[in-house]
Order: C-alpha cells, then structure tokens, then sequence
C-alpha cells in the first residue's frame, strides 16, 4: 500500500507540474504519460482537494472581491463571481463560460440535476462542464429547441444525461404552444425542473450579435420592434426591458419556455453573462429580481455598478 500511495502522490505532482507551471494540456498529459484524459483532470482535482496545489488571490485582484461584494449588496444576491479580463486572444464568453463551469462543478451534489437554459454561453456551460465531471450531470432543458443542448463536435468526454423538451423553441402559433405543453413528456420535464439544485440561464443582448437573432429564430424587424417598445435583452427568450420588467408580444405566446414567473421561484439561479453589451440586460435581470448568482466579466460588472452610481 505504501508503494501504491507513494506513485499515487508521484503522480498527483506530476501532472499538477506539468499542467500548472508547463501549461501543458490535460489531454497532451494524458498522452504523455499514458492515461485518459478524464484521469488526469481526476487527479489535478484531487491534488486541490489534498493541498498539493495552493492558490493565493494577489493584492491587485482586490479590486474584483470588492466588485462582488457590491454586487452581491446592492442586489442582494446569494453570490456573485467576477472573472478577470481575457488574456491571449480569449474570447471573454469562454473565459467566463468556464469560470462557470467550474463554479457549478465545485458545488453540486452528484444525485442533483441541474437546469440549463437556452443560447450560446450556457451550451458553452453545458460543454465544460460535462467534460470535467467525474459522474453524469442531469441537466433538464428550460425551453424548446433541443439542438442547442446537444453537445459540440470538440467534445472528446460529455458526461451528461439531458432531459430536453421535446419541441422547437418557437411555434407557429399560440394554439399549438398550449397543445404542446399539455403532452406529458413535456410536463414531465417541467416537473423535473422544480427539483432541481441549480438553474443555469443565459442573458441576451438586443445588439446584432445576439443569439436568438444570429440563429434565425427571430427576424430583424421582429428584433428590431422589440427594442422599440424598451426591450433591453432576454432570458430564455422572453424580453425584459431595463427594469426587468417583460415587454409584450406576439412573440410570447408562441415560445416553448419557462416563463418568467416560474424562473424567479426556481432555486439557486445563475445568470451568466459577459461583454459590455450585455450590462442593460444584466442590469435589467438584476433589477427584476430573477438572478440569485451572477458570473461575469470585470469590465462588464464595473459598468454596471457605475450606471447605477449615475443614476
């Protein structure tokens, strides 16, 4: 045993070495040394848990503590995590993305489920996530369209187990909507989600790179109509205007969607979101009380708190 504990501890160094002084990666270690990728991501956990890697905060990161608990004040979240500026060319909705993913790992009970709503920041969750799991995530789908649940063609491990509504996202008409959530595969899945330990959202901006329009979901003059009655963005594709208030139309009753009523009453709900873009939206989330955790990027935080000091 003290041969096993010894190569264990061994390797434990090893790939913490190479990972986080080499900035070498999980899957060129895994090669390196002969094991699977999930193997090595298990071990870089466990010497986390078992202090063989130590992480400080630096003075100059003072800055983004002192940002969260502003956030977390004023709006009176649970918590609230700010991710640094990306460095080298990083897309901030994949720095942030990550951030999240890893947010969610360390705090979730392995027999939970969690929800996941639509668009590009929480696929990009989904995707991260699912590939630092030791044991499948069960992850229940807030709305329609089950293609953007479905795991990216980079992902070499997904473990997931997805519980999707089995519908597009936008009908046709408000009559096939009401006979769609009246089948029982459908209500099963909303049953699903009062259970669950996390709700994970995305926030939508009403700029021309926002999902719902890059998609084709919606059209430019539905998008466009939509920010002339004060829409500021969405989350899970219903409209909120800068108070969060939601702003009618006759898009509404055509979506596939947990409304925005039930959303405030589902427990431990993150909204994720980065770039200044967003900081209406986020704002507009925060204002309406639907966000319990917000995860996003330093300069978008810092805008937000300084429209409210303006105010």
């Amino acid at each position: 045993m003290d041969k096993e504990h010894d190569y264990e501890e061994k390797l434990l160094i090893k790939v913490a070495w190479y990972y986080y002084i080499e900035n070498i990666t999980q899957q060129e270690i895994g090669e390196y040394l002969g094991i699977s990728r999930l193997r090595v991501n298990r071990l870089l956990d466990k010497a986390r848990k078992n202090g063989i890697i130590h992480f400080s905060v630096r003075d100059g990161n003072s800055s983004r503590m002192q940002i969260e608990r502003d956030l977390i004040r004023r709006f009176h979240l649970k918590d609230a995590f700010i991710v640094p500026p990306a460095v080298n060319g990083i897309d901030i909705n994949e720095s942030v993305a990550q951030a999240a993913a890893m947010y969610i790992h360390d705090r979730l009970d392995k027999s939970s489920c969690i929800n996941m709503g639509y668009g590009d920041t929480p696929g990009r969750i989904l995707n991260h996530l699912a590939n630092m799991s030791e044991s499948p995530v069960n992850v229940v789908s807030l709305t329609g369209g089950v293609s953007c649940y479905l795991p990216n063609t980079q992902s070499s491990i997904f473990n997931a187990r997805l519980h999707l509504t089995p519908a597009p996202l936008l009908m046709k008409d408000a009559q096939m909507v009401s006979a769609i959530e009246e089948e029982p595969g459908v209500q099963q899945i909303r049953n699903m989600a009062t259970l669950a330990q996390m709700t994970i959202i995305g926030i939508g901006s009403m700029d021309e790179n926002a999902t719902i329009l890059t998609n084709g979901t919606l059209s430019y003059n539905d998008f466009l109509l939509l920010s002339m009655k004060g829409a500021v963005g969405d989350m899970l594709c219903h409209f909120i205007d800068k108070d969060g208030r939601p702003v009618p139309s006759d898009i509404e009753g055509r979506l596939i969607s947990t409304s925005l009523e039930t959303l405030k009453s589902l427990d431990n709900t993150i909204g994720v979101a980065a770039g200044i873009a967003k900081t209406k939206a986020i704002l507009g989330a925060l204002r309406g009380g639907y966000l319990d955790i917000l995860i996003t990027d330093e300069a978008t935080a810092s805008n937000i708190l300084e429209i409210c000091d303006s105010e």
